[in-house]
């Protein structure tokens, strides 16, 4: 049976890494997989999942108008699908996510979500907590925090390195514009 998986993290843990390592077992044992990815985030290019270790697959594109079970049930019909590999999962909405679990509970396709659990202010981004609530499965992705401490939050620092406190939920960046940090260190970071 089918399960819709989240695995989350703060940034840099290797999610794009597991997920790319994901895709090609599946292709290794010659089953069709479906890359996804979100339009929104163009820091390598547009249209592929990149790992900072250098390896990289070419995916479709979702944004917070694309109806992913219409986009899937297309991509079934042309050729049986095995599994659905989602990048940057914390940018699908609520309904995405439901239609996710009926991709699982209906066509019997597994789907891997990856993405980050909270934003720079420590609140949960509408993808992760409605994977939060509806995964079958959870699976935490650990990096470290400079202290030596598991890092479970991120915070957005401007170009001098002090944190940013206020701003939109979504700026896209990589390490030049966020920090994984423990949550004593996000506490401090962030404090007035």
């Amino acid at each position: 049976m089918a399960k819709l998986y989240f695995y989350y993290s703060a940034m840099n843990a290797g999610k794009s890494t597991v997920l790319l390592q994901s895709a090609h077992n599946y292709q290794e044992r010659g089953m069709r997989v479906l890359l996804l990815t979100a339009a929104i985030d163009d820091r390598f290019e547009t249209g592929k999942i990149s790992s900072r270790i250098g390896i990289a697959a070419d995916a479709s594109l979702f944004d917070k108008n694309t109806d992913i079970m219409a986009l899937i049930q297309n991509e079934k019909d042309q050729e049986p699908l095995n599994c659905i590999l989602i990048d940057e999962a914390q940018f699908l909405t609520k309904q995405q996510v439901h239609m996710l679990s009926n991709v699982v509970d209906e066509l019997n396709i597994p789907v891997l979500a990856f993405g980050i659990r909270t934003d720079f202010k420590g609140e949960l981004f509408e993808g992760s907590q409605a994977l939060l609530a509806w995964s079958d499965k959870l699976v935490e992705l650990k990096t470290v925090c400079h202290c030596g401490s598991k890092a479970i939050m991120v915070i957005r620092i401007d170009a001098q390195g002090l944190p940013v406190k206020e701003g939109d939920q979504v700026e896209i960046g990589g390490n030049n514009r966020y920090l994984s940090v423990c949550r004593k260190h996000f506490k401090e970071a962030v404090r007035d």
